[in-house]
């Protein structure tokens, strides 16, 4: 089935506009950077090319009239200043609304944004003489030799090549001659395919960079040579004096065995678009393989031939998960540049200078968590950048940089991956935090506790110790309480450290993948279950001189856990075993103990969602298929560990 031209140039343009976005963020503290300044003319030049090709006229229009001050701003003619910036960047809102819903995009607000642009083209300001970025001077006229063969795939796509061959007679005088050495028999022609070819000499001041630019949609796709007429040089020199006539003929010579006998380097293979619902289906489908596969397993004890396949076929099954699981994968890096736009807005509406800054961006994490992750993070960086930094003149009083600074980061840790937001602002106070912890009934007056678990109050519905609310964040706690529903719908969990005066990180932990984990399967009477492998860090007896009298705490190596038996939650009826066993967990900072009858050892665990019947049950996170064809729940460790806390307080 061939792919729908619209999409494929949909998707395009998005990748375009993420480019755009990009370099004109990064102007905005490089404003001479002629590469980046080229970065965003091609982008704008690629999007109404090829908008307009593919039927989105009024896309093009619009984007022409941004290109026309990126062609003076490339020109010289143009001062690249923070106004156009700024309305460039409000102007990638409108082209979105174009690409996804032309007929409703916003007319009026089209109209204002190209008045702009047009009123900063007609009154161009000339660039300053500075050294920095000097004027260049008007290039003397040049005469290029061109050879255009569109690929298969070209028309394909969409692309009239005839429209750029007019668009190249936009740059000069030029001269064109349809090559048709390739045209098929009649009864053999595709009408699909561009069998012709052309040979063309365009005479203009524009640089190569321009020509590229009109053939830049389709260079992928297409053979394209550009060489530029000179004279011959070694001829010059020879008149001159300059040079022997054997030096140039050694030159020559050098010159045409380079050209015939030195390989040229492979071009890069292009990269294959697939569907997300394709690498959802084939994630089933191994997830599938997995389960049946341990109950091969299961069967083959009796026979050894059969165990010897069976082994055979759980090394393969185990190499296709991990490749499949791997194609879900991508880096960090593609989330947190969302985030650049919403800080800059930010610091501009606040009134605030920030600066942020990346780490560990090659990262990589599960499409499905990345993108369940983008509304979290965004009330971290909203809450950091209005609660957290201080105004400029506020850190210029304690000594601070004027500019405040947001850290994202990511770092993989075992089988999850650590993602942290960092500010240097005022930090958290826990004495506010405890005063309003105690008013809302949420903390004893004389309650211990580590500052860790009075930090992670913040997380409680309705928790805010703001004093005014703003437009951005601070209305009674919903957004941090998102945060944390977020966090558990992903299986993750959230630590909180903070210096008062000094700054805040934020820790999200969360796992690789949401398909397919690695679990430790337990005990309790006659019921088996699963606990995530990420959050256990050991197994110990529990014996009664580890125990305190009255009270279900262990002294593990002088440290208080806190336990639960899960026989009295679950209210098992059988009869304990002689020996319990207990699991300890570390989950929002801090460690638990679950008491079990049996750890049966490691296991690899499909994750199956739990029915609507099931859904609010508060112990569970989701269930998998044994080998025997039994299915064991999954425990919901930070759940588990909310009912500790209750208990440890009553």
């Amino acid at each position: 089935m061939m792919p729908d031209p619209v999409a494929t140039f949909r998707q395009e343009a998005a990748d375009l506009l993420a480019n755009l976005e990009q370099a004109l963020l990064d102007l905005e503290a490089a404003p001479l950077d002629h590469d980046l300044i080229d970065t965003a003319f091609r982008a704008l030049h690629t999007l109404k090319g090829s908008g307009g090709m593919f039927g989105f006229e009024a896309l093009a229009a619009f984007v022409h009239q941004i290109e026309n001050a990126f062609e003076g701003v490339r020109g010289g003619r143009l001062v690249l200043s923070p106004e156009l910036i700024a309305v460039t960047l409000g102007a990638l809102d409108h082209i979105q609304a174009l690409l996804e819903t032309p007929t409703t995009a916003d007319p009026v607000r089209g109209e204002t944004l190209a008045s702009a642009f047009r009123t900063m083209t007609g009154g161009a300001r000339e660039a300053p003489s500075a050294a920095a970025s000097p004027t260049p001077k008007q290039a003397e006229p040049g005469t290029f030799r061109i050879r255009f063969r569109p690929g298969p795939e070209v028309m394909r796509l969409g692309t009239n090549p005839l429209r750029l061959l007019e668009e190249l007679r936009t740059l000069g005088a030029c001269t064109v001659v349809a090559l048709t050495d390739q045209v098929p028999a009649l009864e053999d022609l595709d009408p699909h395919v561009c069998h012709l070819a052309w040979d063309i000499l365009l005479t203009t001041a524009a640089p190569r960079s321009a020509i590229e630019d009109v053939f830049l949609f389709v260079a992928d796709q297409s053979e394209l040579v550009t060489l530029k007429q000179h004279d011959r040089v070694g001829a010059r020199l020879v008149e001159e004096g300059k040079v022997s006539p054997d030096r140039v003929q050694s030159a020559l010579a050098e010159q045409h065995h380079v050209r015939t006998h030195v390989a040229r380097p492979a071009p890069p293979t292009a990269g294959v678009r697939v569907a997300p619902e394709r690498l959802d289906s084939l994630m089933d489908q191994v997830g599938e393989l997995v389960i049946t596969q341990a109950r091969l397993a299961q069967c083959a004890k009796i026979d050894q031939t059969l165990e010897a396949v069976s082994e055979e076929i759980g090394r393969l099954a185990a190499g296709l998960r991990d490749l499949t699981m791997s194609l879900r994968l991508l880096p960090i890096g593609t989330l947190f540049g969302r985030f650049r736009r919403l800080v800059h807005d930010l610091g501009r509406d606040l009134g605030k200078t920030v600066d942020l800054a990346f780490a560990g961006e090659e990262t990589e994490l599960d499409k499905t968590v990345i993108d369940t992750l983008n509304d979290p993070l965004v009330h971290l960086l909203r809450n950091a950048i209005d609660h957290g930094l201080e105004p400029p003149e506020e850190r210029r009083r304690q000594g601070k940089p004027e500019r405040g600074r947001l850290l994202l980061q990511a770092v993989h840790a075992g089988a999850q991956v650590l993602v942290s937001v960092t500010d240097d602002g005022r930090g958290l106070n826990a004495a506010a935090i405890r005063a309003k912890a105690e008013e809302k009934g949420l903390l004893a007056p004389d309650a211990g506790g580590s500052e860790a678990e009075l930090f992670a109050l913040i997380f409680q519905p309705g928790f805010s110790t703001a004093q005014t609310v703003t437009n951005v964040s601070g209305r009674g706690g919903v957004g941090m309480d998102v945060v944390k529903r977020s966090l558990e719908a992903l299986r993750g969990t959230i630590e909180v450290a903070s210096t008062l005066g000094q700054g805040t990180t934020i820790t999200l932990k969360l796992p690789l993948t949401l398909a397919i984990i690695d679990g430790l399967l337990v005990r309790v009477g006659p019921e088996r279950y699963v606990l995530p492998r990420a959050v256990v860090e050991e197994c110990v007896e529990l014996a009664r001189e580890r125990t305190c009298e009255g009270c279900d705490v262990l002294n593990l190596r002088g440290m208080v856990v806190p336990f639960l038996r899960l026989r009295t939650l679950f209210t098992t009826q059988t009869p304990p075993e002689p020996i319990e066993r207990v699991v300890i967990v570390a989950v929002a900072g801090r460690r638990i103990g679950l008491v079990v009858d049996q750890v049966i050892g490691q296991h690899q665990t499909v994750i199956k969602p739990l029915s609507r019947l099931h859904g609010t049950t508060q112990a569970f996170s989701g269930a998998t298929i044994l080998g025997d064809g039994s299915v064991a729940l999954i425990l919901d460790v930070s759940r588990l560990a909310q009912s500790a806390d209750h208990k440890e307080a009553a």
